[in-house]
């Protein structure tokens, strides 16, 4: 006898098609811009529903509604639906209201509800579950149809099918699956903090390993590296281009990140436009986000404004010791300092070559850099853990829930 079998006892699980149990229901209509600007009612966004299995209440956006407005507001023990998504995998994704509804809560247009005829009969939190398992979702997703963006088919979802366990097995199901949820969120948090403070170690041992006073030679980043940046303007893009072109936005922890994009340019852009990179390269963000850093890999890449250059003279600066310098309290106070701008900041190339920075002999530097690359990997090994850790729980949660919901239909 399985675990299930023994749960129910002998009792019989109906299944019944939610266009049974229950209605659907629409969310907001009517509304324009400025009714969500000058809000006096709450309201459950669409990110809300797609990320919470079960609704969170902490709800911080509004929309105006006057006294003659016949809006649905939300209830509890109701099943909310995204309606659309770029995937049909994505689409109806469910949020149970599974708390007692104190005020008046209303729901985006983006999103319906589907309220149950007899709400008494079903647990809220049994249910949050069920509609996540994979069995429920590939039926919602077979309610989609659409070609770039799927939308839910209400009459598809009337012919959803879903069991019915006895209320007290449902009780049963939720609180064995709840306490899977609440060890993940443990976990994370637990790892969260030890991510944390071992990232605040690293810093502070970082930034006392780069602080030198007058007992070491002061050189201007002028004096140690020719400091350049892209191009001041926008490029002709060529879809059959080999060459990346790269913003501040593409650096990210000593990497330029090729994303989605990231467009094309052609040779004759290049030939014209394109600077001369090596091995002792570093690229600097210094328009909007200012600071973040990258070392060029002898990418096919065409520089924007938005990104300085350093090549650096390695005979007496080493690349790396500059990689961790321009990353310290003192680096971004400096960069804090001499940005201009009022609301998108701007790193010049003239405060930049005036940078002083500390430059101990080269065998002190490497030093430094072999202490602060063993911090750095292990931090980034719990970086990398963390994920793996997290969904290492996340499949024992999904094995458990799909073995304790999968009931044979009569």
């Amino acid at each position: 006898m399985n675990y299930i079998e023994n749960l129910l006892k002998g009792q019989k699980v109906e299944w019944k098609t939610l266009g049974e149990l229950g209605e659907f229901y629409g969310g907001l209509t009517g509304k324009n811009k400025n009714d969500f600007s000058e809000g006096n009612a709450k309201y459950v966004t669409y990110v809300n529903v797609f990320k919470n299995p079960a609704l969170n209440f902490d709800i911080n956006d509004f929309v105006k509604i006057n006294e003659s407005e016949n809006q649905n507001k939300i209830q509890y023990g109701d099943i909310l639906f995204t309606g659309s998504s770029e995937t049909p995998d994505e689409c109806g994704m469910s949020s149970v209201v599974n708390k007692k509804v104190e005020e008046d809560i209303y729901l985006n247009s983006f999103c319906f509800g589907f309220r149950l005829n007899e709400p008494s009969e079903f647990d809220p939190d049994f249910l949050k579950h069920i509609f996540r398992s994979f069995e429920l979702r590939k039926q919602i997703g077979l309610t989609a149809n659409g070609v770039t963006r799927f939308n839910v088919s209400k009459k598809r979802m009337e012919k959803v099918k879903i069991p019915i366990p006895p209320l007290s097995v449902q009780k049963e199901i939720a609180n064995i699956l709840d306490t899977f949820t609440t060890l993940e969120a443990e976990l994370e948090a637990e790892l969260e903090a030890e991510l944390d403070c071992r990232k605040r170690q690293y810093h502070h041992y970082r930034d006392t390993l780069l602080t030198f006073g007058d007992d070491v030679e002061w050189k201007t980043l002028g004096e140690v590296a020719e400091v350049g940046d892209g191009l001041h303007g926008t490029p002709i893009y060529s879809e059959d281009g080999k060459y990346y072109f790269i913003n501040g936005n593409n650096l990210k922890n000593g990497s330029i990140v090729f994303n989605d994009n990231v467009k094309l340019v052609g040779e004759n852009m290049f030939s014209k436009y394109g600077k001369s990179f090596n091995e002792n390269t570093l690229f600097l963000s210094i328009n909007g986000t200012i600071g973040n850093l990258a070392f060029y890999n002898r990418e096919n890449i065409l520089l924007g404004k938005s990104v300085a250059y350093f090549n650096v003279d390695a005979k007496i600066l080493n690349l790396k010791y500059l990689y961790y310098l321009l990353q310290t309290n003192y680096s971004l106070d400096y960069f804090e300092k001499y940005k201009t701008g009022s609301t998108i900041k701007n790193l010049g190339l003239k405060a930049l070559r005036n940078m002083q920075i500390p430059l101990p002999p080269l065998e002190e530097q490497r030093r430094i850099v072999n202490i602060l690359d063993k911090f750095d990997t292990l931090t980034n090994s719990i970086t990398e853990g963390l994920p793996k850790e997290i969904e290492l729980r996340r499949k024992q949660y999904e094995y458990y829930r799909e073995k304790l919901l999968s009931f044979p239909e009569n």
